[in-house]
């Protein structure tokens, strides 16, 4: 869009009237809101939240399955364990019955047999001894399971609270942008294409396409305008639409602009 610079201020090839110009304002305004509301929703604290949340389920669930697989090895070790001290205490049953029963009369057998149950029981004092430790170990690992369950149930908690915070404070975000946006549509409807189309090219480059002159002062950068400026504008028709060379935003003008 080609546009004619007088001093400080530029005069673009757009005229509007002195209301469409105002309305301009009024846009400007619907779009900060939107900017705001926009950036709510995406610095909710909750987000914030949730993503710890999530981190911290992901710790748990990782414990959790450390924690069976644990247990698992354990159970693989006792069910061992208690098989070896069956079969040890079958072979002293067995042989206890020999020596009962009489059956051995060879005094060097006889040795050797009340030599082997001796070992036998050392044996299974000693595999009893192995099992009361994996119990112990088995224990103390399904303590940790459950705890890290415990934790897993109080962050599914703690995550279906924020998560449901979060629905009501982005729901009344979106309540809020549906209504300025339904007020934007209104506001655009009243203003020209050629000048909503420039507004809309400035706005996305400086965030803000339109500001008040209020006593002498830009709306958009605040700064206080020159003698000659306001001279400049004070001479420029009242359809010209004035741009600010120090921010480029519209220009508007109003009651208390200072001229």
């Amino acid at each position: 869009m080609r546009q004619r610079a007088r001093g400080r201020l530029t005069l673009a090839f757009v005229k509007a009237s002195p209301e469409a110009q105002l309305r301009l304002l009024e846009l400007a305004d619907l779009d900060t809101e939107l900017s705001r509301l926009g950036h709510r929703r995406r610095t909710q604290p909750e987000i914030a939240e949730l993503a710890a949340l999530n981190e911290r389920a992901a710790k748990v669930r990782d414990a959790i399955t450390i924690a069976d697989t644990n247990l698992s090895d354990l159970d693989r070790e006792l069910s061992r364990a208690e098989r070896d001290v069956d079969q040890v205490r079958v072979r002293i049953d067995r042989d206890n019955e020999r020596l009962t029963a009489g059956q051995v009369s060879n005094a060097r057998e006889l040795e050797s047999l009340q030599s082997e149950v001796a070992s036998l029981r050392r044996r299974q004092s000693d595999l009893e001894e192995g099992v009361l430790e994996l119990m112990e170990k088995r224990e103390a690992a399904q303590a940790l399971r459950d705890g890290a369950a415990a934790e897993a149930e109080t962050v599914a908690a703690d995550t279906a609270a924020v998560t449901a915070r979060s629905d009501v404070g982005v729901a009344d975000i979106v309540a809020q942008t549906e209504k300025a946006n339904a007020a934007r549509a209104t506001v655009v409807a009243d203003i020209p294409a050629d000048l909503l189309a420039l507004y809309d090219k400035i706005r996305a480059t400086s965030g803000l396409g339109a500001a008040a002159l209020r006593r002498g002062q830009c709306g958009g950068c605040r700064e206080m305008l020159s003698t000659v400026e306001l001279n400049e504008i004070r001479a420029a028709a009242p359809d010209e639409v004035v741009r600010h060379e120090e921010c480029r935003r519209i220009l508007v003008r109003t009651a208390d602009s200072g001229l």
